[in-house]
């Protein structure tokens, strides 16, 4: 059993905007959570920073203050003008001995240091935060300390009035986000609903009315494929009426020649018309088979250009298959040497076959016996290279030259069996793999000439 997990079914599949809305709410609940941190941290820095100077500031004070008059007594007296006032305690320390301290202050040390500075301690149970300095006499300690719970709450009201605000502007945030994100993908939304509603045989293209920019490219790329349906539609619409009509004659033919076939009394009689009726098979053959190539051809919607075939090692073996055909009509086919056996042609070996044969074919076809036909490959540089294949029949006139390539269109007068499919491959072929052919009379022979060029 394979361990690769399943693919998720469509209907599983989240849609666009629930991805994006989860994304977006994401980051902006990340970079909530940060910015509070670091909030935090530079706030709690601050406070601690100011209730600090505040420790320093009060210990100061008391120093300026000559010894006897700090007494206890005197401290005691002092009145209450802040609520937060008894936050803040003080001890003066006689070595050992307290001297004094204020109302809210412990009788143990707040501090066992000695020189002056900053330090945190605990005193029954509490913790707190202290500062020491030496009175105006030498032997003579100053603690000025504040709770470390009460600097936590000046903290958290610090920072409570700065997230408070942004945590009830979170709701607001995510419910424009989802307008916003919903809005986006609105046109979306219409363009699946324009795509759903219409019939299985429109291929009009889409409109591009009030479409995004960012989905232009998809309605345009959607139009072009209509388009190419369309014109792949109609194709296939002419091209199966013209080959049903096209196979018509043949199989009537064959119909034909076999009922005369099984009416006949006289042997000779028989044999002429089971021998037309065979014909008559060949030519429908013939016809089925260039239909099927032609039917691949317009089925090949990409082609591989790193594929090329050796022109003149297929060319001599197409020409030897096609001697037979030749020799029937006592034709002759050259080849003018040297073949250039360097050239190759952009084309994979099947459809170098299939271009050579019906090159080959048509020229034998319709020129008439006794003909020459001569095949010749020049390579011109890095530039271009070229196939030409000039027979010596009649040639075609400018207004057959313009109707050259339409499916099921022959030369009349010619005397030959056929189906005017083959210069409709060539031409198939030639514009899937970018190949220039033209034809023009040939100047040593007289009838046609057809050149194939393209880039080495």
């Amino acid at each position: 059993m394979s361990s690769a997990a399943a693919p998720r079914p469509p209907h599983a599949q989240r849609s666009l905007q629930a991805r994006l809305l989860t994304t977006v709410l994401t980051l902006v609940l990340v970079a909530w959570g940060v910015a509070a941190a670091l909030a935090w941290h530079e706030t709690d820095e601050e406070v601690s920073d100011l209730l600090d100077a505040h420790l320093a500031q009060t210990a100061a004070l008391l120093r300026l203050q000559p010894l006897d008059e700090l007494t206890e007594s005197r401290l005691n007296e002092a009145p209450d003008l802040d609520k937060h006032q008894p936050r803040v305690v003080f001890q003066l320390w006689h070595e050992d001995q307290l001297l004094a301290r204020s109302a809210s202050a412990p009788q143990e040390p707040l501090a066992q240091q000695r020189q002056r500075g900053f330090a945190d301690s605990q005193v029954d149970g509490k913790a707190w935060r202290v500062f020491v300095t030496q009175g105006r006499e030498r032997d003579v300690r100053i603690v000025v300390g504040e709770l470390q719970s009460v600097r936590r709450e000046i903290v958290l009201a610090s920072l409570t009035s700065i997230l408070k605000p942004m945590a009830w502007a979170l709701p607001l945030l995510a419910l424009g986000i989802w307008w916003a994100v919903r809005g986006s993908v609105r046109p979306l939304g219409r363009l699946g609903n324009a795509v759903a509603a219409r019939q299985p045989q429109s291929l009009a293209p889409l409109s591009t009315a009030g479409v995004p920019p960012e989905v232009l490219p998809l309605v345009t790329a959607l139009n072009e494929l209509f388009e190419r349906m369309a014109r792949l539609l109609a194709t296939e619409q002419q091209f199966t009426a013209d080959a049903a009509h096209e196979l018509r004659t043949p199989i009537a033919g064959i119909r034909m020649q076999a009922q005369v076939a099984q009416g006949a009394t006289d042997t000779q009689e028989r044999a002429t018309a089971l021998q037309a009726t065979v014909q008559g098979c060949d030519r429908a053959t013939r016809l089925v088979e260039q239909l099927l190539q032609l039917a691949r051809l317009d089925a090949e919607a990409t082609h591989d250009s790193g594929n090329s075939t050796p022109l003149a090692e297929v060319l001599r073996q197409v020409t030897a298959d096609l001697q037979g055909v030749a020799a029937r009509r006592q034709q002759r086919i050259m080849l003018r040497e040297p073949l250039a056996p360097g050239v190759h042609i952009p084309l994979p070996e099947p459809l170098t076959r299939v271009l050579l044969r019906n090159l080959l074919d048509n020229a034998l076809r319709y020129s008439p016996d006794g003909a020459e036909v001569l095949l010749q490959i020049d390579e011109q540089g890095d530039d271009h290279a070229q196939l030409s294949v000039e027979d010596s029949g009649p040639g075609l006139t400018p207004k057959e030259l313009a109707r050259l390539g339409e499916r099921f269109f022959r030369v009349l007068g010619t005397g030959q069996s056929g189906s005017g499919l083959g210069w409709s491959i060539i031409q198939r072929i030639a514009r899937l793999h970018h190949l220039q052919v033209g034809t023009d009379r040939s100047p040593g022979l007289g009838g046609l000439r057809v050149t194939v060029r393209w880039k080495p």
